[in-house]
Parts: structure tokens; C-alpha cells; sequence
């Protein structure tokens, strides 16, 4: 980082503010149901828990493309809110927003859709965040989707933190050239890793607030 200045930090949802591959799970295994196929795999799990709707589909369904559009339309009459009790907010996620937010600007970067909203409106947590990109707009393997968050809040990369657990993060910020925090997932090419608010908190604090006064 240099002597920049912190002053963007961008968040993943699924794996940084939840834990909601639970949730993730239930959804596809209910589309799958109503489509009449079998659950998913342990391999499919993991892909699911990193893309957007649409290629998940694609991917679900790679074997059985004639059930593909019913599939979908399944998906669109299927609202995500029914699975949100199977979403675990991350300990500690409330108060870390608390503190950042009288530091920072905060965006979060999903590749949710449309239930992107919904999820942050039932945790009450849409109030934190002063710009929300979702996959409606861009998808996170396309670049822009970070690009534009940068453009928004007019900073530059060295200004900008990105927290995120998946590959689909890792190449993002590798495009980027956004420094990557890892949430809990030391497999990735990061410049930091955490496995909590309280350490992220620790982190930024040693790392970009020392020199400036808070």
C-alpha cells in the first residue's frame, strides 16, 4: 500500500459476510427436485458456492440440457428469501461495519442477483453499504464489476482493500490490481489472510491506520 491512504474497502457476500453455502445448497437441491434430478455433488457444491445463477445452472444441468429453460423458470418463480434461514451471518460482521463505516466508504461486490436486496434488507445490513454491485449489473469474472466500484468512489487500487474467500475474488483483484484480503481461505494468492472481523479489524489497524489518525 505504500503511504496511500485506505480508503475503500470492498466485500464478497457469500463466504465473507455469511456463511451460506447451507443455504446455496438447498436452493439448487430445490430446483434440481422440482426438475426431477438427483441432488448435487460435493463437486458441484463447490462450484455453486463461487458463480452466478446462470452459469450454475448451466452447470447443473450440463448432462440433462433439454431441462435447462424449465430450470430456469423454476429459479425465477423461486425466491431465494424462502432459503435465507439458512444464511449465518459472520460473528462479529455487525460491529466491524459499525467501526469501518466512520473510516471508510464500503461497497459490497456479489454475484448474487436479485436476491441481492432482499438478503441485506432481512439482515438489516443494507445501511452499510454506499454501493452494492451485483451480477444484474456485472458479474464478477468480468473485471468492470470491480473497475466501476473504483470509478464510482473515485480512488485508485492502492486505495482499496477487497475481502473475499474464492478463486472468482482471487482473479478479480489479480485484474484489478487490488490488494486481496483472504477470508478464511489460505488456498488463495492474497496479500493478507483472516479468519475474522476481530483479526480484520487488527489488520487494518497495524497496517493502514497507524500513520494516520482514526
Amino acid at each position: 500500500m505504500g503511504n496511500k491512504k485506505l480508503k475503500l474497502l470492498v466485500f464478497d457476500c457469500d463466504g465473507v459476510l455469511f456463511d451460506s453455502k447451507q443455504a446455496n445448497v438447498e436452493f439448487y437441491n430445490y430446483i434440481l427436485k422440482k426438475a426431477g434430478l438427483s441432488p448435487m455433488s460435493e463437486k458441484d457444491v463447490e462450484f455453486i458456492h463461487m458463480h452466478t445463477v446462470d452459469e450454475c445452472l448451466k452447470y447443473l444441468f450440463r448432462n440433462h440440457p433439454e431441462k435447462l429453460e424449465e430450470a430456469k423458470k423454476i429459479q425465477k418463480e423461486t425466491p431465494f428469501s424462502m432459503f435465507f434461514d439458512y444464511m449465518k451471518m459472520e460473528k462479529g460482521l455487525r460491529e466491524f461495519l459499525e467501526w469501518a463505516g466512520q473510516r471508510f466508504k464500503i461497497a459490497l461486490c456479489t454475484n448474487r442477483t436479485t436476491s441481492t436486496e432482499p438478503l441485506l434488507k432481512h439482515f438489516d445490513l443494507e445501511k452499510y453499504f454506499d454501493y452494492v454491485m451485483c451480477a444484474l449489473k456485472v458479474p464478477k469474472s468480468d473485471p468492470r464489476a470491480l473497475k466501476l466500484i473504483l470509478e464510482h468512489f473515485k480512488v485508485t487500487p492502492e486505495e482499496t482493500l477487497y475481502i473475499g474467500d474464492s478463486e472468482v475474488d482471487q482473479n478479480l483483484c489479480s485484474a484489478c490490481k487490488v490488494p486481496l484480503v483472504s477470508f478464511k481461505n489460505p488456498e488463495l494468492k492474497a496479500d493478507y489472510l483472516v479468519n475474522s472481523y476481530e483479526e480484520l479489524k487488527e489488520l487494518i489497524e497495524s497496517e493502514f491506520l497507524k500513520n494516520f489518525s482514526s
